[in-house]
């Protein structure tokens, strides 16, 4: 009743109730400071002269508040600058009283009465707005459940942040999250600083249902590493980029400075429920995945780190990307030794010496050219890499003794209208072939559709597009597409590989 009370009121109903309390209150500190000065008796003389004085006070008050625009300032607005110019307006008040009982002769000190009188209604004005505001915030709370969030960093862009949601009728700020010890166990903002051992024990007490990371200035890898953690949450995770970049970096842009969350743009879970656990297969095992600097490749060697192998290979003829891959998994997991190998996989001398030096249980062949056009201007060099060098690394793994060799392919393979097709096709067909004759390796091949996010795919193009004007181009308007993201297709790549018995 009272959140339908307070949402229904117009904005001239509101402002005449704040003026109206305003010229109450002026006429109660008027009282009380001649109660406080002048004793019970003169306070209850009705004499003209002190109505006049009341009346002059009450309406230069009211004039000032307007003045001022104080009725019209939003109550979850009010803060120190609404607390300024209500001391001018007592302010006002006192040199109003002084006049007024110099004028009517109704004080006979009508300094003190004057001064104490811009005293109380000061105080009383700011307490009754702030306990007004603290109401309203409540009654919206009750009529409109907000969703509590952890923030985690407390420095400026988590302060800012925090101070920006302490009005938001649909989120809560329940506490800060922090791995600086000297920031721990402080309160900021109304909110205590807490370390990352506490976030389960928030989790529970709150019912908090999201996270906000909020630590722009740390690395990437940082960040990134620290989501992961905090995934693990089951919870929403969101990394918000600092007020300047959002602001000042305009030649960034939003889309830049916010990257679009490609699980929220599928609208469905990430499958963790629906897939059983596949961290047995490839714990504890020495792991080759090809094609590691790679969109696939990458995630891939992320996702494997939660199952704990004993080393991952990284075997990528990209330098920078595989530099970038190497590091950041060093950076995820220090303690699970990570190797990094430049090179091709058309290469048998340097996949033999792989395999074999690093006691290779298990392999992940994602190294592929993959862009239709791509491919389809360079045939030769597509073939030799997709499909000679799928053979190549298929048979030194057979050789070699490996337990799985799991192949990535793709939908394009199936009866194919393009070189980079009929590449994948192919390269399934002489894994299908060394599955027959294998007597220790299991062979399997994964295909999967479109990849939302992937390298070359469409929503990096779209971002592109958009940031530099448009247009946005399609393919066709009738083309009906059906995608997965990274993660979903890596999670069914690792549990493929650990279902698969042969061929």
């Amino acid at each position: 009743m009272l959140y339908n009370l307070a949402v229904n009121l117009t904005r001239f109903q509101k402002r005449a109730i704040i003026l109206s309390i305003d010229v109450f209150l002026i006429a109660l500190s008027y009282g009380l400071a001649r109660l406080i000065i002048l004793g019970p008796v003169a306070t209850l003389s009705l004499a003209p002269e002190v109505m006049l004085t009341l009346a002059a006070l009450t309406g230069v008050g009211a004039l000032l508040t307007a003045l001022q625009g104080l009725h019209r300032i939003k109550l979850n607005a009010y803060e120190i600058q609404g607390m300024l110019e209500t001391g001018s307006v007592a302010l006002g008040l006192i040199l109003a009283a002084v006049f007024a009982g110099i004028v009517f002769d109704s004080l006979h000190a009508p300094i003190q009465v004057a001064v104490v009188t811009g005293m109380f209604f000061a105080i009383l004005s700011v307490s009754t707005r702030l306990t007004m505001r603290a109401g309203l915030r409540e009654i919206y709370r009750r009529g409109h459940p907000r969703v509590a969030i952890v923030i985690y960093g407390a420095g400026q862009t988590g302060r800012q942040l925090a101070a920006a949601l302490a009005t938001d009728p649909s989120v809560k700020p329940v506490a800060f999250v922090d791995d600086d010890r000297r920031l721990q166990s402080l309160t900021i903002g109304g909110l205590r600083v807490h370390p990352p051992s506490d976030i389960d024990d928030l989790i529970a007490r709150h019912h908090v249902r999201r996270i906000v990371l909020a630590i722009p200035s740390a690395r990437p890898v940082t960040q990134q590493a620290i989501a992961g953690q905090l995934r693990t949450t089951g919870f929403e995770v969101h990394v918000l980029p600092s007020f300047a970049d959002l602001v000042a970096n305009s030649d960034r842009g939003l889309v830049d400075t916010k990257p679009l969350d490609m699980n929220k743009l599928m609208d469905r879970d990430l499958m963790e429920e629906e897939l059983p656990g596949v961290s047995e297969t490839y714990r504890a095992r020495h792991i080759l995945v090809t094609g590691a600097g790679g969109s696939i490749g990458s995630e891939l060697c992320r996702q494997l780190l939660s199952c704990r192998p004993k080393q991952i290979t990284l075997m990528d003829h990209g330098e920078l990307a595989l530099f970038e891959i190497e590091r950041e998994l060093r950076d995820i997991a220090p303690d699970i030794p990570i190797k990094a190998v430049l090179g091709s996989v058309c290469d048998a001398a340097l996949v033999a010496e792989v395999l074999q030096n690093n006691s290779i249980d298990i392999v992940l062949h994602a190294a592929a050219y993959k862009h239709v056009h791509m491919v389809e201007e360079n045939a030769l060099e597509g073939m030799r890499n997709n499909v000679l060098g799928t053979k190549v690394i298929a048979e030194a793994a057979r050789q070699a003794g490996v337990e799985r060799f799991i192949l990535v392919s793709s939908d394009k393979a199936v009866r194919p209208s393009s070189v980079m097709g009929a590449s994948k096709r192919l390269a399934e067909l002489v894994v299908q072939d060394l599955a027959t004759r294998s007597t220790k390796t299991r062979f399997s091949m994964v295909r999967f559709g479109n990849v939302l996010g992937s390298s070359g795919s469409v929503i990096p193009l779209f971002t592109r597009q958009i940031r530099h004007g448009g247009p946005v181009t399609l393919t066709h308007s009738d083309v009906t597409r059906y995608f997965m993201t990274i993660p979903e297709a890596v999670r069914l790549v690792l549990l493929a590989g650990s279902f698969a018995r042969g061929g």
